[in-house]
């Protein structure tokens, strides 16, 4: 909200403006990316970060960069961003060219994971990975992938926002950001959700205000953890324009 208020004059005016399909497609594609985000802990649990990573990470630039487009193909063909437009351009092909390369890699990978199971003993296999498990990992892994890349599903979702904040006079670079306040209630709906059913299972509500703890500081590194994934979406946008 900080980086909308700085950056997309009247962004509140412009959320409560939108049509409320709208706004629903993209809060709730919003929360499926959370959930994303949540399975990709489990990934890397069962998996390890190498094997977990490559393989959820993977899917979700596959499918991040495929989806959108041939949603707009579907519904208009002539919408510039289209899968058919991907296929006539040079950056589209190079795009498509990268998908291709991750999911070579995401079968590497998978491939890689398989024979260390069977080389590996059980007690190897519990040293190195406590709960290591490829089927399980591996299922949880293209879950994750798939739902994580629904952050790219639904800027496509709230694209109209975005377009009535340029006209509003927002920097073409950061337009965007009136969408990622939709998207990103709907990720901090499932992690609340979740972080309250764990609080309440493991019965730790008090750690919120447990003075026995480096509460300052564990506040403070989450909000800088929070603050500095955010602004990769910035470096994205410079990265992009320049």
């Amino acid at each position: 909200m900080i980086a909308a208020y700085l950056t997309v004059p009247g962004f509140v005016d412009i959320i409560f403006n939108t049509p409320g399909d709208t706004l629903f497609w993209t809060y709730f594609l919003g929360a499926l990316w959370g959930i994303g985000g949540l399975t990709f802990g489990l990934a890397m649990r069962y998996l390890g970060v190498s094997l977990g990573m490559s393989v959820a990470l993977g899917f979700c630039s596959a499918f991040g960069a495929l989806i959108p487009p041939i949603y707009l193909d579907l519904t208009s063909s002539d919408e510039a961003g289209s899968f058919s437009d991907m296929l006539n351009s040079t950056g589209g092909l190079i795009v498509l060219l990268g998908v291709i390369v991750c999911l070579i890699g995401i079968a590497i990978c998978g491939k890689a994971g398989m024979r260390k199971e069977k080389e590996l003993s059980t007690d190897q296999k519990q040293d190195a990975i406590k709960e290591f498990d490829i089927k399980k990992g591996l299922l949880v892994a293209v879950f994750s992938g798939i739902l994580s890349a629904c952050m790219s599903f639904a800027i496509t979702a709230g694209k109209d926002m975005a377009v009535v904040a340029e006209a509003a006079g927002a920097n073409p670079l950061f337009r965007n950001n009136v969408i990622f306040v939709v998207v990103m209630l709907g990720g901090l709906t499932t992690n609340f959700i979740w972080c309250m059913i764990l609080n309440a299972r493991n019965k730790t509500f008090t750690d919120y205000s447990n003075k026995k703890t480096p509460l300052l500081g564990n506040y403070i590194f989450s909000a800088l953890a929070g603050t500095t994934w955010f602004l990769q979406y910035f470096f994205t946008a410079w990265e992009k324009a320049n």
